[in-house]
């Protein structure tokens, strides 16, 4: 694991959850759907979220304690950052790049049941 990957996750996952609310709703989008978009992948229900974003978990923790990983997340392809999501190796960054590239797509206006790959 590198350097950057590991600062990655470290950070606490509270500090980046306004970030995702902020670019959603600057795109006419609500946190409602930000939500939905982290339970559908995590499987995090509203009081699970409530409670990790209240801990101040680091996005390493937020991911290998989600309840349920979705088991469609690997459909998620596409460019983040320049990066082939399929081609990120490292199992925990490919999981942060997921929810960066939902997050992407709800701000572009896409529909929730094509973000909600199911």
């Amino acid at each position: 694991m590198n350097e950057r990957n590991e600062r990655v996750y470290r950070m606490k996952f509270s500090g980046v959850y306004p970030l995702y609310v902020k670019k959603a709703e600057r795109k006419g989008r609500t946190k409602a759907e930000v939500d939905e978009i982290i339970h559908w992948l995590t499987g995090y229900d509203q009081a699970g979220l409530e409670q990790v974003l209240a801990e101040g978990t680091d996005f390493e923790t937020f991911f290998a304690q989600a309840p349920k990983l979705h088991p469609n997340r690997s459909s998620i392809k596409g460019l983040i950052c320049g990066v082939r999501i399929e081609e990120i190796e490292d199992p925990l960054m490919r999981e942060v790049r997921y929810l960066d590239k939902l997050i992407d797509e709800l701000a572009k206006g896409k529909k929730m049941e094509k973000i909600l790959r199911d």
